[in-house]
């Protein structure tokens, strides 16, 4: 029995799935920001794009950041929880397993291109059942195999009190607490959560913390937040100490990046 997709508090159930005939289906909602979608899978791929909002997806052992006009994969089976950084147009995207275009078993942030944006948008008005939707459906493969990945992801933890210490600081990305601080409220000792870190994650406290914010700020700017915002909201003492850290990491500016991405 298939699992019923779980969308806008209501499921998506066995005849509204996609089939080999007619392998991708749109399911649009636009959500509220307290409206996110609780831990739920699907047989079938996803690929989550918003046109207007940011979204964060936890998957995979992994948080995902999803700026406006960008899209995640989601392969098949694989649960997920959505929540919402704002409000947002959700468009989801419901992908035959045997036609997926991504051979991926991983999620990945993709970048939408214009011609993609139109063809979803079309998709969300057509005919069903028609020639053209399946031509319309064929290009939106096409277009998908050949979208760029984005490193907007950020490793989580099982433990839970490695990821309740990380929880709190998604939730407060500007908090500069010590350690030792977030320790007390993680329930385990400072030296604890040193070596979950390395363990379990692969990298310290501070590149962690470091990592999730560039994560965060990702779709701060590319949803045209200004630069000295981006930098106060994560936790910097100027804009400048923000755009350090961005160009140690990526080799150039964040103006210069987003440039080039466009």
């Amino acid at each position: 029995m298939a699992t019923p997709i779980l969308t806008h508090n209501l499921p998506v159930t066995a005849p509204n799935l996609p089939t080999p005939e007619r392998p991708v289906r749109l399911v649009a909602r636009n959500l509220k920001i307290s409206q996110d979608l609780a831990p739920h899978s699907h047989p079938c791929g996803q690929i989550t794009y918003t046109p207007q909002g940011t979204l964060q997806v936890i998957a995979d052992g992994t948080a995902w950041f999803v700026p406006p006009m960008r899209a995640i994969w989601i392969p098949p089976d694989m649960v997920h929880e959505v929540r919402l950084l704002t409000e947002s147009n959700l468009r989801a995207i419901h992908i035959h397993a045997e036609h997926s275009p991504l051979n991926k078993e991983h999620c990945l942030v993709l970048e939408v291109s214009n011609l993609l944006r139109e063809l979803i948008f079309s998709l969300e008005f057509i005919e069903p059942d028609t020639r053209r939707e399946q031509h319309l459906t064929q290009v939106i493969l096409d277009e998908l195999i050949s979208a760029k990945p984005l490193p907007i992801h950020l490793p989580m933890p099982k433990d839970k009190r490695l990821k309740h210490l990380c929880e709190i600081l998604l939730a407060h990305p500007a908090s500069n607490d010590t350690l030792e601080i977030l320790a007390k409220k993680a329930g385990a000792s400072t030296r604890t959560l040193t070596r979950l870190f390395e363990q379990e994650l692969h990298m310290s406290f501070g590149d962690w913390r470091q990592q999730m914010r560039l994560a965060r700020a990702y779709p701060l700017i590319a949803n045209g937040t200004p630069l000295s915002q981006v930098a106060a909201e994560l936790g910097y003492s100027s804009q400048s100490a923000f755009s350090a850290m961005f160009k140690k990491t990526f080799g150039v500016s964040p103006t210069i990046f987003f440039r080039q991405a466009e």
